[in-house]
């Protein structure tokens, strides 16, 4: 039997453009170029190589966002992902983490799968919950940030390293896993790659295709929200310290005051 590969994947606001919020206090997506967010590219890379190794896989990417959002799923699809799955509906506008999770999960379900594999996080909002909320809504296990992962014999296996211990995880299937940035550099698509893609099977779904209502998501269903944001101070010039005899103690003197010390 196959195994389903589902690969969850975002379209962020790229990191190097004028990020910002809109007047509702939700990201400006419309006034900065967006990318998948490179977090998920490693997700990507994991859940090819994870297929490389199983005798049968199809690996599907799924991603919940605007019209543009499909720009995520031709790269993943041009890196070597099967086919792509795009939740877009107006009313997901300003939808937050829980809501995500929420929408992922119905799609995830409808979709099919074995094994669920996301990034550590998004470059955007970098919250980092969506996988751990995806495997309880799922009921399924869930183990998290991997730096390496592997599948054989319905079991996920993988390495967590931290700060102070490295811990091996293990958990049948089906079940969620998400990858960290030390789990190996993600392929660069090829041109071949790049071309096939523009082939490769892309589904539509809206709220109503997932058996969802608009209050359940969006900024009327959102768990959390913004009440106010100001811009960072424009950079102002640093103070220059001539030294003649006397710079260490000016420059002490000025740190203490910043209270660096």
């Amino acid at each position: 039997m196959s195994l389903r590969i589902v690969v969850t994947v975002k379209y962020v606001p790229d990191a190097t453009g004028d990020r910002h919020f809109a007047d509702d206090l939700t990201v400006d997506r419309d006034d900065v170029d967006g990318l998948l967010s490179e977090l998920d590219e490693y997700a990507v890379e994991q859940a090819l190589q994870i297929a490389d190794e199983a005798d049968d896989a199809e690996i599907t990417v799924l991603t919940v966002g605007p019209e543009d959002a499909k720009d995520a799923l031709r790269k993943a699809l041009s890196m070597g992902a099967d086919k792509g799955i795009h939740v877009e509906d107006d009313d997901l506008h300003g939808t937050d983490a829980v809501g995500t999770s929420l929408v992922l999960a119905k799609a995830i379900e409808k979709a099919g799968y074995d094994l669920v594999v996301s990034g550590m996080a998004s470059t955007d909002g970098v919250v980092g919950v969506v996988p751990a909320l995806l495997a309880e809504r799922l009921g399924v296990p869930q183990v998290t940030l991997l730096s390496e992962v592997s599948v054989a014999d319905g079991v996920v296996k993988g390495r967590r390293d931290g700060d102070a211990a490295t811990e091996e995880l293990e958990a049948s299937l089906p079940a969620v896993v998400s990858v960290t940035d030390q789990s190996g550099e993600a392929r660069y698509p090829s041109f071949k790659g790049i071309m096939a893609a523009k082939k490769k099977p892309v589904e539509s779904w809206d709220l109503s295709d997932l058996g969802l209502e608009a209050e359940e998501v969006g900024l009327e269903g959102a768990w959390t929200k913004v009440d106010s944001a100001t811009e960072r101070p424009a950079r102002t010039a640093g103070k220059i310290i001539t030294d003649e005899g006397e710079g260490g103690k000016q420059l002490a003197e000025f740190l203490a005051s910043q209270k660096f010390i």
